[in-house]
């Protein structure tokens, strides 16, 4: 089970990896007409989208660690 699920993580991983090299590096190497472009959003959101990630995950961290030491000080 553990090992299933380990597995199916790493396959989206490298899958996920494989789709953003494409889009952020070789795409822009491409041609416009290329057909390959139909499959990707607009070369901006290469950026953005990591961006926006790091800034909610970051968010996402920094409130948990608020919590955490807010629940530590209602103890003492």
């Amino acid at each position: 089970s553990d090992r299933l699920v380990g597995s199916a993580l790493l396959l989206i991983s490298v899958v996920v990896f494989v789709y953003y090299t494409t889009w952020a590096l070789i795409l822009p190497l491409l041609d416009e007409s290329n057909s390959i472009h139909s499959f990707f959003p607009d070369r901006v959101w290469a950026v953005r989208l990591p961006v926006i990630l790091l800034v909610a995950g970051g968010s996402l961290i920094a409130a948990f660690v608020a919590s955490v030491l807010n629940k530590s000080k209602k103890k003492k």
